[in-house]
């Protein structure tokens, strides 16, 4: 990346997702951090827009499957590590071949990134104490895909246009 990249990345970085973070709290979003880990997953990814949509729906399935792998332990009366193997072993394996199915669609590291993110906040609470917790999880992942990624990109670009115009 050159310099002009970088100084204007630099900027975006330093406004746009704290902007993020002070309003998550006030749209009663708790995991306003969520954006910021999925936004990292795009831009090692490349930051490609068209890469957006894939991110976005594997980010969600991963909410959905660490929903679904809680309700899953939560019903197994069974020894609580045998319990764990199983549902990682079960749920990634399927998250893989589900994913490969559509790759046009779903992008897989989003989908175990998404469930991962998902089982980590809302594991230690239970089955009976996730609440909204999904939503606001699905909502920050969004957010760090459209926002932190696809929007802060067009802003740098815009913005690099504003400050290095060629003579």
């Amino acid at each position: 990346m050159d310099k002009q990249a970088n100084r204007t990345l630099a900027i975006c970085i330093a406004l746009l997702p704290p902007i993020w973070a002070v309003a998550a709290p006030y749209i009663g979003v708790t995991t306003g951090a969520v954006a910021l880990i999925c936004a990292g997953l795009c831009a090692a990814n490349g930051d490609k827009r068209e890469n957006a949509l894939p991110i976005s729906i594997g980010f969600l399935l991963g909410d959905f499957w660490a929903v679904l792998a809680i309700l899953v332990m939560d019903k197994l009366q069974w020894n609580p590590d045998l319990e764990l193997f199983l549902t990682l072993c079960v749920f990634g394996g399927l998250a893989v071949l589900l994913s490969s199915v559509a790759p046009k669609w779903i992008f897989c590291p989003a989908w175990l990134c998404g469930w991962a993110i998902g089982l980590t906040i809302m594991a230690p609470l239970g089955w009976q104490g996730i609440g909204t917790l999904p939503f606001q999880i699905g909502g920050a992942m969004l957010v760090g895909v459209w926002y932190v990624g696809v929007f802060l990109n067009i802003v740098q670009k815009k913005l690099m246009k504003l400050l290095f115009k060629k003579s």
